[in-house]
């Protein structure tokens, strides 16, 4: 019995020194099956980030050199985390627009990825989609539109243009801020839709207002941080100059036509203002000798405010929210950039509703003794809810058909793929 269990011993230490079972590194840290895992993903470009590396892939395909690898395994992981498009030509663009006086803005949400920490984790044994993990979107229209792409990439019938605007499309997916999370706001820019994501998919979705082709709706995300009732709006400085001071000139009954009054800031506690106490015609001057702007003019609420009854606010550097509108008829057109660049509801009460009892602490009967008491109020969440302004000009919608959109802010003209 000791001579068998000395034999049993004896051949267990032989396949562990001969290496049976085990996966010994290379001098560059890769085992054979994260080099196999690898090609695998390669093979079908899972998340589509070879991109401007086809070359490289090639020789790496052709001979598994492991340095050659690892340098793919990075450049992959970067295209995966910051996308295909060349972004110097694009910001460059971009300046062009501002020069032009255009109201334009697309937030790139670039990660950093360190070839060192690659290697790390790659020398510490983690599959190659462990180390992938951390870069690929969160977003279902990622792997969405990636499916499309590949099925109609085998179509003969589907134009190069198609593939290219599904691919762009892919890319500044990969550009949208990480973190996602179960529950998220998207609007959509080219589609003029909105639409509050969940765990369980689509809970709200309605059509919207963006704002004009030179007043541009900015992409860009941040969270909803709260939702005010029965909203005064405090005019922007540049409407004021460029549309409400020429309108009151030419009208002195404008103001209280549109529920307006004038204050030295946007508090409505403060002393209000006449108009004939001031020279407006100094705020229309030329640019050199333009008069700073000292006087606020603001809507109170009712209404007939223009920004509706109900406005959602994620706090930002432009400005920009989700509101309710007077001009409901817009809503009746297919090109609907109108705005100043917030996002105008088709049905905000839907949204209020919805926001209240999923992301608040408030009553249905709290909620709606705010609405109708004509008073502002400021309702705050309880439950985080980020907000995302994209520009997606193709997307598969919940019956799992693609939408293809019009360019209108022209972003697939100046965002050019760099393969």
């Amino acid at each position: 019995m000791k001579k068998m269990l000395m034999l049993i011993l004896s051949g267990v230490s032989a396949l562990v020194l001969s290496g049976c079972g085990v996966e010994t590194p290379d001098a560059e840290g890769w085992k054979p099956s994260q080099k196999e895992e690898f090609l695998t993903i390669l093979e079908t470009d899972k998340y589509a980030s070879i991109c401007n590396q086809q070359a490289l892939y090639e020789k790496v395909k052709e001979s598994e050199n492991s340095k050659l690898m690892s340098k793919l395994l990075v450049s992959y992981a970067k295209n995966l985390a910051n996308g295909c498009i060349d972004l110097e030509s694009f910001n460059a663009s971009q300046e062009k627009r501002v020069e032009q006086e255009i109201a334009t803005y697309y937030e790139t949400y670039l990660q950093e990825v360190k070839a060192s920490d690659i290697m790390r984790k790659l020398k510490a044994g983690q599959s190659i989609e462990e180390i992938l993990k951390p870069y690929v979107p969160e977003y279902a229209q990622f792997f969405d539109l990636q499916k499309r792409y590949k099925l109609l990439g085998g179509d003969k019938n589907t134009s190069k243009k198609t593939l290219r605007k599904i691919r762009l499309n892919i890319e500044r997916l990969k550009l949208m801020k990480p973190g996602l999370g179960d529950n998220y706001a998207l609007v959509n820019i080219p589609e003029y839709t909105v639409r509050v994501i969940d765990a369980n998919g689509t809970a709200v979705s309605m059509a919207v207002v963006v704002g004009q082709r030179k007043m541009q709706t900015p992409v860009f995300s941040a969270d909803l941080s709260y939702v005010t009732l029965n909203p005064q709006w405090g005019v922007p400085d540049s409407i004021a100059r460029n549309e409400v001071i020429p309108k009151l000139l030419k009208d002195p009954n404008y103001l209280v036509n549109h529920n307006m009054v004038i204050r030295k800031s946007y508090d409505l506690n403060t002393p209000e203002i006449s108009q004939d106490s001031v020279d407006w015609e100094a705020y229309l001057i030329e640019e050199e000798d333009k008069k700073e702007m000292t006087y606020k003019f603001i809507e109170v609420p009712s209404k007939k405010n223009g920004l509706g009854r109900v406005k959602f606010i994620f706090p930002n550097k432009h400005s920009v929210y989700m509101h309710d509108t007077q001009a409901k008829s817009l809503f009746k057109r297919k090109v609907r950039t109108y705005s100043h660049g917030c996002v105008r509801l088709e049905k905000p009460i839907a949204m209020l509703e919805h926001i209240s009892k999923n992301y608040t602490n408030k009553s249905n009967e709290e909620v709606k003794e705010w609405y109708d008491s004509l008073e502002t109020h400021h309702m705050g969440l309880s439950k985080k809810l980020p907000v995302h302004t994209a520009y997606l000009t193709t997307y598969v919608d919940e019956c799992g058909e693609l939408l293809v959109f019009n360019d209108i802010y022209g972003f697939d003209k100046t965002q050019r793929l760099n393969f």
